[in-house]
C-alpha cells in the first residue's frame, strides 16, 4: 500500500477552489469605506495569472523572491502565486529601514521585489538595488513598477496544480532578532503545513470562523496561525485598513478568533475604564442578576462578543489581566513558539491554561528541559536551518535533533510550562550575583500604570528598571498633581517588588522616560519586544548621576 500523500499548503487551497470556489475567503477595505470580496475562486485565479507570470521569467527553480508589505489580501495571493511557480517568498517588515531591507535583499539572494501596502515607502525605496525588477500590487504607494492589475490582465491563468515536495523551501523569516542582524529561518512546505493542520484541530478552528488580520503577516506567528490556518479551516479573513480605522475594522469582521499581544488587550482594558470606571465596572460584574448584561455590553463594544478563541502571544499577559477578561467571559489563552518552530511549540486552551504559563506541548511537539534550564523543542515546525549559516544552525540543535530555544523554563506538575526568562539575558552585578531581568519586568509589567519595563544593572551594586508609561499616564507627565501621585504609586509598587525578588534582585530605582520606544526608533523589534542591547546603551551615560541621586523614583526629562 503507497502511503497518503501529505496535504501541503497549495493542495489545501486548490481543495477550496476546486469544491467551493464562490465561497467569501477574504476581505480587504481600499479606502472610503468601500470593501472588496475575494473567493477562493477569484484567489486562485489571480494567483495563477501571476504564477503564469513569474513562470515566462524563465528565474531558476525555487529561486527567492521578495514580498514587502502590509496585511493585505494580495499579500497572501502573492505567496499562492510564488509557490505556484516553483519559488520560496521572502517577507520582509514593512517598517524596516532602508539599512536593513538593502540587507535581506542582498542576503536572501532574491531576484524579484513585490511592493505592497506601505506607509513609508519613501524610507524602503533607498534600500532596494536600482536594477531589482519590481512588481506593485495593488494598494502599493505610487512606484515605478509594472502594476499587478496590469499583468495578471494579460496572462492566462496556470491550468496545472503544482505542488512542490514537502521539503522544498516555501518560505524564510528573517528573524527580528533583539541584537544584531537579522537571520533567514529556513522553513519547507512540510513544516509550515503540519503546525497550521494541527492548530486548527488543537483550538477547534473551522470554515465558520472569522479572524481580524492586523499583526505583522511577515511574522512567524500571524502567517502560521491566520494565513497558512486558513488554507485548511476555510475560514474567514477580514483587514484592517489602517491604524486609524483599526476599530471600525474590528467592528466589521465581528472576529471569531482574535489574536493580540499584552499591549493591545491592556489598551482594550483602559479603553473599557474609560467608559466604566474600574470599581463600578467590578462592582456591577459581583451582582447575579446584571452581571450577563454587563457582560455582553462590554464585549459588545469592544466588537469581542462573537469571540471562542482569544489568544495572546510575543510576551507574557499579567495574571491581574488574564482574571479582569475572565470576569468577562473572555478566556484568553496564550502561546509560545518561535520562528525556528513555526510558532507551534506550546499552546494554553480555554480548559488547560494558568496565569504565568504558556501551555503544554500540542501534538507532534516534543521538549525537555536542559539541565541548565533551557528549553528544547523538537516540533514539525523546526525549521530547515539559518540561511547561509550552517555552523549557526548546528550550534542551535542538540544531537538528537531538539531546537535550543534560548529561553529558560520549567514545567508544573500538570504539564504547563512558564517561561522564566532568556539564557543570555543573566547578567552580573557588582556584586557578583546574576539576575534574571525577565521575571522581574513580569511583575513591573503587570501593574496598569507601565506598558513596557527595562530592568538592567550590569557591573553595578544593585539593579534599576528604566520604564514606559501607559498612554493614559504619558499624556499627564508634565501634569505635577498627576506626576506626585504616580510618584507614589511607583514607590510603593518599587517596595512591594524588592519583596518578592531575593535580595541580590532588588531594584534600587525605577526611571520614567519620557522617551517614546517604538519599531521605528530601533527600541522595539517588529513584534513589540523591548531591544534590550538598544536600551542599555540609550541610558548607559546617565546611570552614574541616577545612581548617585539616592531617589527612589527618577524622571527622566
Amino acid at each position: 500500500m503507497t502511503a497518503q500523500k501529505e496535504k501541503l499548503l497549495l493542495d489545501a487551497a486548490y481543495e477550496w477552489e476546486k469544491n467551493q470556489p464562490d465561497r467569501p475567503y477574504m476581505y480587504q477595505p481600499i479606502g472610503d469605506g468601500t470593501v472588496v470580496e475575494y473567493t477562493w475562486g477569484e484567489t486562485l485565479e489571480q494567483a495563477r495569472r501571476m504564477a503564469a507570470h513569474l513562470r515566462s521569467l524563465n528565474l531558476p527553480d525555487n529561486s527567492h523572491i521578495a514580498l514587502i508589505s502590509k496585511n493585505c489580501a494580495h499579500f497572501i495571493i502573492c505567496d499562492l502565486a510564488i509557490w505556484m511557480a516553483g519559488h520560496a517568498t521572502i517577507a520582509l517588515y514593512p517598517t524596516l529601514n532602508a539599512d536593513t531591507v538593502a540587507y535581506i535583499l542582498d542576503h536572501s539572494d532574491s531576484r524579484l521585489v513585490f511592493i505592497g501596502k506601505l506607509d513609508d515607502w519613501d524610507e524602503i525605496k533607498q534600500g532596494i538595488p536600482a536594477d531589482m525588477p519590481g512588481i506593485a500590487l495593488p494598494l502599493s504607494p505610487e512606484t515605478d513598477y509594472e502594476a499587478w492589475d496590469d499583468i495578471v490582465a494579460r496572462h492566462q491563468p496556470i491550468a496545472d496544480n503544482p505542488s512542490p515536495p514537502a521539503e522544498q523551501l516555501a518560505l524564510m523569516v528573517y528573524t527580528s532578532g533583539s541584537t544584531g542582524r537579522p537571520k533567514g529561518v529556513m522553513h519547507s512546505f512540510r513544516s509550515a503545513s503540519i503546525p497550521a493542520q494541527h492548530l486548527i484541530e488543537e483550538q477547534n478552528i473551522s470554515v465558520d470562523d472569522r479572524v481580524l488580520s492586523y499583526l505583522p503577516l511577515a511574522h512567524v506567528m500571524e502567517r502560521a496561525t491566520v494565513e497558512c490556518a486558513s488554507f485548511y479551516s476555510g475560514s474567514q479573513i477580514y483587514f484592517a485598513d489602517s491604524l486609524d480605522t483599526f476599530v471600525q475594522d474590528l467592528r466589521r469582521a465581528r472576529p471569531t478568533i482574535f489574536l493580540s499581544v499584552p499591549r493591545l488587550w491592556l489598551k482594550f482594558q483602559q479603553g473599557v475604564f474609560q467608559q466604566f470606571p474600574a470599581k463600578k465596572l467590578d462592582r456591577l460584574l459581583k451582582i447575579p442578576i446584571v452581571r450577563s448584561m454587563v457582560r455582553k455590553k462590554v464585549l459588545e463594544g469592544l466588537a469581542l462578543d462573537q469571540v471562542h478563541l482569544a489568544g495572546s502571544g510575543s510576551a507574557p499577559l499579567p495574571g491581574e489581566l488574564i482574571e479582569w477578561y475572565d470576569r468577562l467571559g473572555l478566556k484568553i489563552v496564550e502561546g509560545y513558539g518561535m520562528s525556528e518552530d513555526f510558532a507551534y511549540s506550546h499552546m494554553s486552551t480555554t480548559e488547560k491554561r494558568r496565569p504565568g504559563y504558556v501551555g503544554v506541548p500540542p501534538a507532534g511537539v516534543e521538549t525537555r528541559i536542559s539541565e541548565a534550564g533551557e528549553i528544547l523543542i523538537k516540533s514539525p515546525g523546526n525549521m530547515m536551518g539559518y540561511y547561509k549559516q550552517p555552523e549557526m544552525t548546528a550550534e542551535c540543535y542538540t544531537e538528537d535533533g531538539y531546537f535550543k530555544t534560548g529561553d529558560r523554563g520549567e514545567y508544573s506538575a500538570d504539564g504547563l510550562l512558564k517561561i522564566t526568562g532568556r539564557v543570555k539575558e543573566l547578567f552580573k552585578t557588582s556584586k557578583g550575583k546574576y539576575v534574571a531581568p525577565v521575571p522581574i519586568e513580569n511583575l513591573l509589567n503587570a501593574d496598569s500604570h507601565i506598558e513596557l519595563a527595562c530592568v538592567s544593572g550590569v557591573g553595578r551594586p544593585a539593579c534599576y528598571a528604566v520604564l514606559q508609561l501607559g498612554d493614559e499616564w504619558r499624556d499627564k507627565m508634565d501634569d505635577d498633581a498627576a506626576r506626585a501621585e504616580l510618584t507614589s504609586h511607583l514607590e510603593k509598587l518599587l517596595a512591594e517588588i524588592n519583596t518578592q525578588v531575593e535580595g541580590y534582585e532588588q531594584l534600587q530605582f525605577l526611571v520614567v522616560l519620557r522617551d517614546q520606544w517604538d519599531i521605528a526608533n530601533n527600541f522595539l523589534t517588529p513584534t513589540l519586544k523591548i531591544k534590550r542591547d538598544v536600551i542599555e546603551s540609550t541610558y548607559e551615560p546617565l546611570l552614574d548621576d541616577w545612581y548617585a541621586s539616592q531617589e527612589k523614583v527618577i524622571w527622566q526629562e
